[in-house]
């Protein structure tokens, strides 16, 4: 087999990617039609993520994150996305580079892209200040009121503990 120089498989995450950044700029625009929701799979440690240390402490490799209900704030540039999202009721601001990206997928549609991401730790971390009680998944619009949460008895249900080098395959959120 001849060798690729051209690079087709660098190119077509590029593609894939820009269909992620339209739809996501579309949704900043207009809001999220019909039942469309996002899963959205990032590596927390890839250059340029920008989440509070607390959310980097407890999910240090990757993360999975929810657009539905409870989001607000989202930008989207040529390079990432910004987006609030409340984990268990503290409100946090994070930002997202593309190609931190390892899975976008809408449930809704069955639409599923996953993204070849080198998994590498950037010299100085990017960090915000800590903030209490983080989730693993969240979602939504607007930022809820702040209340005194008691870590323990998080009323996330879906949180799942922090691992080391777990995958978790999207397959997991597909309907059967």
């Amino acid at each position: 087999m001849a060798e690729d120089l051209i690079r087709y498989d660098i190119l077509a995450q590029e593609a894939l990617r820009g269909v992620m950044r339209k739809v996501l700029a579309e949704v900043a625009r207009t809001g999220l039609p019909g039942n469309h929701h996002f899963f959205i799979t990032f590596l927390t440690g890839a250059p340029g993520v920008r989440i509070s240390s607390r959310l980097r402490e407890r999910y240090p490799e990757q993360m999975t994150i929810v657009i539905q209900f409870q989001y607000w704030d989202l930008k989207v540039s040529e390079t990432g996305f910004e987006v609030g999202l409340s984990f268990s009721d503290v409100p946090e601001k994070l930002e997202i580079p593309f190609s931190a990206v390892r899975g976008f997928y809408d449930p809704s549609v069955n639409f599923e892209l996953e993204f070849d991401v080198k998994a590498e730790q950037p010299a100085e971390v990017e960090a915000e200040p800590e903030v209490p009680a983080p989730a693993a998944i969240a979602s939504g619009k607007k930022p809820p009121a702040k209340k005194k949460t008691d870590p323990e008895k998080s009323d996330d249900s879906s949180a799942a503990p922090a691992k080391g080098a777990e995958v978790v395959s999207l397959d997991a959120f597909r309907k059967k």
